[in-house]
């Protein structure tokens, strides 16, 4: 999938995560660059920091069988949330949200590679 293409349906996903959940929202008045740009910032953060994280919890992730790792994905979350329109009220909306949010995302990229938009990769 291409990188306009996967920001695109990141943008998606959390723009559905905004109208499903009311845990996380939008800052009045965000726009659609708002929401591109707080997909962008996850896709930033998603490469660069959430590898560490994973790293430096990966004890407790065996631990917990790899349960830690929603922990880590509301850790994402917030820090998305800190630098972008996204507001997430408290950790628990942040845990809550980060499910939803990979529940979304798994079904958009199911949708776009049955319609063939991932580029045929399978």
């Amino acid at each position: 999938m291409g990188f306009v293409l996967r920001l695109l349906v990141n943008a998606l996903a959390l723009y559905l995560l905004t109208r499903l959940y009311a845990g996380v929202t939008f800052a009045p008045g965000a726009g659609v660059g708002s929401i591109v740009l707080a997909a962008l910032v996850m896709g930033i953060v998603n490469a660069l920091i959430r590898p560490v994280l994973l790293l430096l919890s990966l004890p407790i992730n065996v631990i917990t069988l790899g349960l830690f790792t929603l922990v880590v994905n509301a850790v994402v979350l917030l820090i998305v949330a800190a630098v972008t329109a996204l507001d997430v009220a408290g950790f628990g909306a942040a845990f809550i949200g980060a499910i939803l949010l990979a529940v979304i995302s798994w079904v958009l990229d199911a949708v776009t590679g049955a319609l063939g938009l991932d580029g045929g990769h399978h």
